[in-house]
């Protein structure tokens, strides 16, 4: 759990906790782990069930990778992500179950007929990452060194680029282990429970981390369509997350453990939840084939959609009513990448509202917003309703 000051516990009746979590997806279920971990009473609240298998989170990669998101996302983003990065390693020690957690870098590649997507992919990077993330971040491969980091690749590709701080860990793994440790710790837990909005559980904060669910609230919240493909390939071998960069359907493919591969792309600008279309399925599997011909006689386990909750700016955002209710959500594609950092700030938030309220004056009068906003490493974070 975090390591963060204690939050000191309300003397109430024992029914009422200190803080409710709605919606156990990644958000909540790490959210909730970390207010756990500082001492408060926590009650999550979540639709679907323990495994999470309802939850966007459900249908990822999980690859922490700042540097090769930042070809494509926000400077604040990449910092979040490399702060994220950092953090895994001691939110997933406290867990009582397994988590596969690997920090083994990303490789990217590209075939030579797109090799100006490549040289479009390192000026965005170098734009967006800070410099002490580029130092030590980038190393340039040619095709012979390939066969020694990469040897399932081999032959396969003239150029490419090592990030070697990078990593990825198990999404599922995580989720249920998640679920495993706030039993284990004692939360009040109520899987396959819907909050309708506006009717929340009484407590003394209420957190809403519902993702889409929360969209009769937050109108300018969108789902992007994200869609993976996972396959089980024995005898291939990938070492680490490898990008292969495309004009029109770039796609990742992370390897996991028991010889179990996520391929997936971007994302879609579309709120459809209906399974996979044969062109997309193809798509992705043609380019992990281009990667490898040994992925052509992979067997496929899953053919997989969800939305990601995408807010107008593609930015996550802590929001505060000035109240008791806080929101936490447009973690968008990145959701395994932020999590650490914009759970730790609506954390961080959260105990700041509770010890304001164990103050003489006893209520949210009591918390100055604005220079407790001012002094986090993110103010552009947090909102006020």
């Amino acid at each position: 759990m975090s390591a963060t000051a204690a939050i000191s516990p309300s003397r109430s009746a024992v029914s009422r906790p200190d803080i409710a979590v709605l919606g156990g997806g990644l958000s909540g279920r790490l959210l909730a782990w970390q207010l756990i971990g500082a001492g408060a009473r926590v009650a999550l609240y979540e639709r679907g069930d323990a495994d999470g298998s309802s939850a966007a989170g459900w249908v990822a990669a999980a690859m922490l990778a700042p540097l090769a998101e930042a070809a494509v996302a926000e400077p604040s983003i990449v910092e979040m992500g490399a702060v994220g990065l950092e953090r895994w390693p001691a939110l997933i020690d406290g867990l009582p179950e397994h988590v596969f957690f690997q920090r083994n870098g990303t490789l990217v590649v590209w075939h030579q007929p797109d090799r100006a997507e490549a040289v479009m992919f390192d000026r965005r990077m170098r734009a967006n990452a800070p410099p002490e993330l580029l130092r030590g971040g980038v190393e340039r491969i040619s095709g012979a060194q390939l066969k020694d980091v990469e040897p399932a690749l081999a032959g396969r590709f003239q150029e490419g680029w090592l990030l070697p701080n990078e990593g990825q860990l198990d999404n599922r793994q995580l989720l249920r282990a998640l679920a495993a440790g706030l039993a284990k710790a004692g939360a009040d837990l109520h899987w396959n429970t819907e909050i309708a909005e506006g009717e929340y559980p009484d407590a003394g904060l209420v957190i809403d981390c519902r993702g889409l669910g929360a969209r009769e609230a937050l109108t300018q919240l969108r789902g992007v369509r994200g869609e993976v493909v996972r396959i089980h390939a024995p005898g291939i071998g990938l070492r680490r997350p490898v990008r292969l960069l495309h004009p029109r359907y770039p796609i990742y493919i992370a390897p996991k453990e028991n010889d179990l591969y996520v391929i997936g792309a971007t994302e879609l600008e579309s709120e459809d939840m209906s399974p996979m279309t044969v062109r997309s399925a193809l798509e992705l599997l043609s380019a992990a084939h281009s990667l490898n011909p040994a992925f052509g006689e992979a067997r496929i386990v899953e053919l997989n959609v969800n939305c990601r909750p995408a807010l107008p700016d593609h930015l996550p955002r802590v929001q505060w009513d000035g109240a008791r209710l806080l929101r936490v959500n447009g973690l968008y594609r990145h959701g395994y990448l932020l999590a650490p950092a914009v759970t730790g700030e609506a954390c961080a938030l959260a105990q700041a509202l509770m010890q304001s309220r164990s103050a003489p004056s006893g209520s949210a009068d009591a918390f100055d917003w604005e220079t407790w906003r001012a002094s986090r490493p993110w103010p552009e974070l947090f909102r006020q309703a």
